[in-house]
C-alpha cells in the first residue's frame, strides 16, 4: 500500500503540468542524452541556463505589481491596479519626454545673459578671456535679422490713398536727432501716413545749422524705406502756406506724452491727421515707446537705425582714414580703443555733481549752474547732499583720471593706443594728465587728421560728431564714460553686429565705492574691477520691461544663428 500511495502521488504529481510531464517524457527518451539537467533537483542551475524563463521571472516579482496591463491575468483580476500603473506609466514617459526635449534645448539654446535681481548671469565659457574680444560663443549665436527683404510686395497704400502728411522738428544733437528720425518713420507706418523729410532743428547748445542732406545720404534714405513708408523730399506743392506748418498751432500737434504708445497715436493723431491732411508733431523727442508698439515697428526703426540712415559717403571714407591710422600708428597692424569721454563743462554742470577741484574752479561751476539751470539750482543748499548720493548710486561722469585707473586694473597696458572721442575736457590738459600719464598714445581725431582734411567738416558741427561715431562703432573696443544717446547707439550697433566687439560700460557705482574706501588694497580693487565687469562688455543680453531698444537691439532686431 504504501508503494502504491507513493507510486500514486508521483503520478499525481506528475500529470498535474503537461509541460513537466513533457520534460519527463523526454528525459527518458533515449534520443535525449542523460546529462540532461534536472529541473525539480536543480533549479538554480536551470534559471541561470535559460535566461528567457529568468526574464519571465523577474518581470513577474518586480514588474506585475507595478505595471498589471502587461499581464492580462493580473490586470482583469485588479482592475484598480490597473489604472494606478496605467498613470504612473503616463507620468513616466511624460517626465522623459520633458528630460529629453530640455538637453536638447539646453544644448541647442544660444548664448544669452540674463538678469538674477541686479547681477547678469552669463553661461560659462572655455575660451580664455581676452582684452579685445567677446566669447567666440557670444558671436555665433545671433544675427542681424532687421535688414530689407528683397522680392516682398510693398504694402504701403497708393499717394492718394494715404491719411495725410507728417512733419517734425529732429531736436538736439547728432544722436538725438537720429533717434527722433526712427521714430518718425515709424510713426508714419502706424498711422499709415506719408512722412516729409524731417528738418534737423538748430539746438541751443550745438548751435549748428546743419541740413539732413548735410550728414546723412538721403537718396539711400528714402530709396531703403521706399516698400516701409512713404517719403517725400519736400511739403506738397498744393499746400501753400509752409510757413503755417512751423507755427500755427492749427498744424501742430503738441499733446504727444513721452513714449507714446502705438495706440495713442491712432485714435489722437490720426483723426486729426486725416482732418487736416498735413500736421506736424512738436516736440518730438522719445515720443514713441519700445513695449507698447508692435514687434515689426520696432524691427523697422532698426531697419532705419542700422541700415537706411547711412552718413555721406566722404564723412564715411574719412572716418576709415582715420580708423587706418589708429590701426598702423605703430608701424603694424594693432587693435585700439575709442574713449568716449563724457567730462565736458555743459555736461559737468548738468550733472550736478561735485568733483575735485580748487576752491576757484568749485565757485567758477556753482555760478555757472545757477547761470544755465536756476531752477534746479535755488540756493545751492541742497546741492552738497544731491552730489554725494547721485555720486554713490553711480550717476556722476567718471573723471579722466578715474577712467585711468579702471582701465589699469582691466589689464590694459601702457602702450594701448587709445582714441578719444571728445569735446573740450573740462579743467584742460590739467584734468587729462591723470589719463595721460598711465596712457600716453592718446589721440584725437585732430592729431590723426591734418588740418586741410577736416576743413570741410567743420562747417557743421554734427559732421565731425558723425566721424567720432564711425571711429567708435569700428573700434576693437569702446568705452563709455556716462549715458547718452551717443554710448547707447554706439552699443546698441556694436551688438547688431554680432556682438563681438567689446563694448565696455563701467560700474561707476563700483569705482565710488572702491575709490571711496581708503582701506581696499589694489590687488583687492583689481579683482572687483574684473569680475564686475565680465559680463558689462556688450554681450547678448536679455531684454525687460520698458527696456532701451537702441542700446539693446536683441529682441525685435536680432534672431537666434
Amino acid at each position: 500500500m504504501a508503494e502504491l500511495r507513493h507510486s500514486s502521488s508521483i503520478g499525481n504529481r506528475v500529470t498535474a503540468s503537461p509541460r513537466k510531464r513533457d520534460d519527463v517524457t523526454a528525459s527518458s527518451s533515449p534520443l535525449v542524452p542523460d546529462s540532461a539537467p534536472n529541473v525539480d533537483d536543480d533549479d538554480d542551475d536551470y534559471r541561470g541556463r535559460y535566461p528567457r524563463d529568468r526574464f519571465r521571472s523577474f518581470c513577474s516579482s518586480h514588474l506585475q505589481p507595478l505595471f498589471p496591463f502587461f499581464f492580462p491575468d493580473e490586470s482583469r483580476s485588479h482592475p484598480h491596479k490597473f489604472k494606478i500603473s496605467l498613470f504612473l506609466l503616463v507620468v513616466l514617459i511624460l517626465s522623459l519626454v520633458v528630460l529629453i526635449s530640455s538637453v536638447v534645448h539646453r544644448l541647442n539654446a544660444p548664448y544669452l545673459c540674463k538678469k538674477d535681481g541686479i547681477t547678469l548671469q552669463c553661461p560659462p565659457v572655455k575660451e580664455p578671456s581676452s582684452l579685445w574680444e567677446n566669447p567666440y560663443s557670444s558671436t555665433t549665436s545671433w544675427k542681424p535679422c532687421a535688414e530689407r527683404r528683397e522680392g516682398l510686395k510693398s504694402d504701403i497704400p497708393p499717394e492718394n490713398a494715404t491719411n495725410g502728411y507728417i512733419f517734425i522738428h529732429a531736436e538736439g544733437g547728432l544722436n538725438q536727432q537720429r533717434i527722433a528720425i526712427c521714430n518718425a518713420v515709424a510713426v508714419a507706418k502706424i498711422m499709415n501716413a506719408t512722412l516729409i523729410l524731417p528738418v534737423l532743428k538748430q539746438d541751443q547748445i550745438w548751435k549748428d545749422q546743419t541740413k539732413l542732406e548735410d550728414i546723412f545720404d538721403v537718396d539711400h534714405f528714402i530709396n531703403y524705406l521706399k516698400d516701409d513708408v512713404r517719403i517725400v523730399r519736400d511739403i506738397p506743392e498744393w499746400f501753400t502756406d509752409k510757413a503755417e506748418l512751423f507755427s500755427s498751432i492749427r498744424r501742430t500737434v503738441k499733446n504727444i506724452p513721452k513714449y507714446a504708445s502705438a495706440e495713442f497715436y491712432i485714435d489722437n493723431v490720426l483723426p486729426r491727421v486725416k482732418e487736416k491732411k498735413i500736421m506736424s508733431l512738436k516736440p518730438f523727442v522719445d515720443r514713441l515707446g519700445y513695449d507698447n508698439v508692435p514687434p515689426e515697428i520696432n524691427k523697422l526703426r532698426c531697419r532705419v537705425n542700422y541700415h537706411a540712415l547711412k552718413f555721406l559717403p566722404e564723412i564715411e571714407q574719412m572716418a576709415d582714414q582715420l580708423v587706418s591710422r589708429m590701426r598702423n600708428r605703430t608701424g603694424s597692424s594693432n587693435p585700439f580703443m575709442a574713449l568716449h569721454l563724457r567730462f565736458e563743462k555743459g555736461m559737468v554742470g548738468l550733472s550736478f555733481c561735485d568733483f575735485v577741484g580748487t576752491r576757484s574752479e568749485k565757485d567758477l561751476m556753482a555760478a555757472y549752474r545757477k547761470k544755465e539751470w536756476p531752477r534746479r539750482f535755488k540756493d545751492g543748499s541742497h546741492l552738497w547732499a544731491l552730489a554725494l548720493q547721485k555720486r554713490k548710486e553711480g550717476r556722476c561722469p567718471l573723471e579722466p583720471g578715474e577712467v585711468a585707473v579702471l582701465l589699469r586694473a582691466m589689464g590694459y597696458p601702457k602702450e594701448t593706443q587709445i582714441y578719444v572721442a571728445s569735446g573740450q575736457v573740462y579743467g584742460g590738459q590739467n584734468r587729462m594728465a591723470p589719463l595721460r600719464n598711465m596712457f600716453p598714445n592718446l589721440v584725437t581725431k585732430e592729431e590723426l587728421a591734418t588740418k586741410p582734411e577736416l576743413d570741410g567738416f567743420r562747417k557743421h558741427v554734427t559732421s565731425l560728431a558723425a566721424l567720432d561715431f564711425l571711429v567708435c562703432l569700428k573700434s576693437d573696443v569702446f568705452v563709455m564714460t556716462h549715458g547718452g544717446n551717443f554710448a547707447k547707439l554706439i552699443i546698441g550697433h556694436r551688438r547688431y553686429m554680432g556682438h563681438r566687439l567689446k563694448s565696455i560700460k563701467p560700474d561707476k557705482g563700483l569705482m565710488s565705492k572702491s575709490l571711496g574706501d581708503p582701506y581696499m588694497g589694489w590687488a583687492s580693487f583689481v579683482e572687483d574691477v574684473v569680475i564686475t565687469h565680465q559680463t558689462r562688455t556688450g554681450l547678448p543680453e536679455e531684454t525687460f520691461p520698458n527696456y532701451d531698444l537702441w542700446e539693446n537691439p536683441l529682441t525685435n532686431c536680432m534672431c537666434k544663428a
